[in-house]
């Protein structure tokens, strides 16, 4: 009987596939994660995007309407929503209080300006990650496993314990 000669597998390894994952992932956001095949991650990419750029047009929103009573009261009007409803002619927020609430708003609205951009740039990063490592060679005769020793006579010892098997 002849020997059988033993074929390596062939990995299919595109070198430009994190490339092309990052791209998508720049062009639209989850796209990257799409091309890898990652399906499960596209809603948290979106999740992570979509909750601070909410924040930041919440925060915008609250910005105008403290600015909006703040040039009111600078102009001398007592007409702002922060007037309105009082009997005592006295406002629920002085024109301090609103120069304050309008620098927090402000300080909100860039940190979630940020966050997005942050989590922006991680989609992309992770995209390209994720595409190399799919190209990883994980070879079944190379093995990593936890090592574990408990002996009554003596200490336990914990490790690690790398194997490589040649091949048969």
């Amino acid at each position: 009987m002849a020997a059988k000669a033993i074929v390596p597998k062939t990995w299919n390894t595109d070198p430009l596939s994190p490339a092309k994952a990052a791209f998508y992932s720049a062009i639209l956001p989850g796209l990257g994660q799409a091309y890898n095949k990652s399906y499960w991650k596209i809603p948290i990419v979106y999740l992570a995007i979509g909750i601070p750029t909410y924040l930041y047009f919440k925060n915008d929103n609250e910005l105008q309407r403290y600015r909006t009573a703040y040039k009111q009261r600078l102009d001398g009007r007592t007409d702002d929503e922060f007037y309105q409803g009082r009997t005592d002619g006295n406002p629920r927020l002085s024109t301090d209080a609103l120069r304050r609430a309008q620098d927090l708003y402000q300080r909100n609205k860039e940190m979630a300006m940020l966050f997005a951009i942050g989590f922006y740039a991680l989609n992309i990063i992770e995209a390209n990650v994720d595409a190399h490592l799919k190209q990883f060679n994980v070879d079944e005769r190379l093995t990593l496993e936890p090592f574990i020793h408990n002996d009554f006579l003596t200490q336990p010892q914990f490790g690690l314990t790398l194997t490589y098997r040649s091949k048969k």
